[in-house]
């Protein structure tokens, strides 16, 4: 079982037991958390749809720790111009673990409602807008009469 959440404005994938990393949240290190906002639940083949959350479903979490992720250096340059920056942080995270999903309400769509893919039909397109008819190419005078080609000139030879 598993289920799309969001969280601090992220949409994760959780399951239970999984330890996951978040943008930092109030609650204390130790404290319980709930997330009502579950965007979809599979129960092993039972797809549950929300439009956007299921209501009623949560995601039940423990903080396990505040911490600060990876430097992230950004580096600024424009070319032949001199002009370089360097800056940089380290986000502010917090490590959760998902204890629990409860799944109730919602619509169910059954995993049998999604067409096979060797099924598919393509329904020929009726309402085309006409295309334009071309006007008859018109050749200039001089394209119609044929060309002459000019003399070739000879070489003569240098050799005395």
């Amino acid at each position: 079982m598993y289920a799309i959440v969001e969280i601090a404005g992220q949409q994760f994938k959780v399951s239970k037991d999984l330890k996951v990393y978040v943008h930092r949240l109030a609650n204390e290190e130790g404290s319980k958390v709930s997330f009502d906002k579950v965007l979809l639940l599979d129960d092993n083949g039972n797809i549950t749809l929300g439009a956007p959350a299921i209501e009623g479903a949560s995601v039940e979490a423990k903080v396990l720790s505040h911490l600060k992720g990876d430097k992230v250096i950004v580096f600024k340059k424009k070319r032949r111009k001199g002009y370089k920056k360097r800056n940089g942080h380290r986000q502010y995270l917090t490590q959760i673990v998902i204890e629990g999903i409860s799944a109730t309400g919602g619509k169910k769509a059954a995993k049998a409602e999604v067409a096979p893919k060797a099924e598919k039909t393509v329904a020929p397109v009726e309402a085309e807008a006409p295309k334009k008819a071309k006007a008859p190419k018109v050749e200039k005078a001089e394209d119609a009469a044929p060309k002459k080609a000019a003399p070739k000139a000879k070489k003569e030879d240098t050799q005395e």
